[in-house]
């Protein structure tokens, strides 16, 4: 039975608002969540390596994992292209910028290995350079241990 859906000036807002393709009666789905629309828009650029790992999810969710391999009828390669996992790490150090204080040097960018940009140490009971600890009380305004 088909079903009467006024057809905006663009089908595809009017698929979009009503869900129902206008031509054919039937439902569709529509991505409405921020997640759902970054799917789409990784699958429809597929051949960008800083999507590979969108691409990879949008396609396992629904079952296409065929999809994913070396072969000729496959979209993206079973492995990972260095530029993904580059855009990636980018992308995690964007996100974990000024969020935390421990964030491990780059070799490759010539840091010295290690952590970079560490606070003060502080006291490290044990160590040569552990400052000692004032027994006296704080004359801070009254806290637990102070006398005042």
């Amino acid at each position: 039975m088909l079903h009467y859906v006024q057809v905006a000036p663009d089908i595809a807002t009017s698929m979009y608002y009503t869900r129902l393709d206008p031509l054919t009666g039937q439902e569709v789905h529509v991505a409405r969540g921020l997640r759902d629309r970054k799917m789409q828009r990784a699958l429809m650029q597929f051949f960008k390596p800083e999507n590979y790992f969108k691409v990879r999810e949008a396609l396992l969710k629904p079952g296409q994992g065929d999809l994913i391999g070396n072969g000729c009828d496959c979209l993206i390669p079973a492995h990972p292209p260095k530029a993904a996992i580059e855009a990636r790490r980018r992308r995690a150090n964007e996100v974990a910028e000024g969020d935390h204080y421990h964030s491990i040097a780059n070799p490759a960018k010539g840091e010295p290995v290690g952590e970079r940009d560490l606070p003060n140490p502080g006291y490290r009971p044990g160590w040569r350079t552990a400052r000692r600890q004032d027994k006296r009380p704080r004359r801070d305004g009254g806290g637990p241990g102070s006398s005042w």
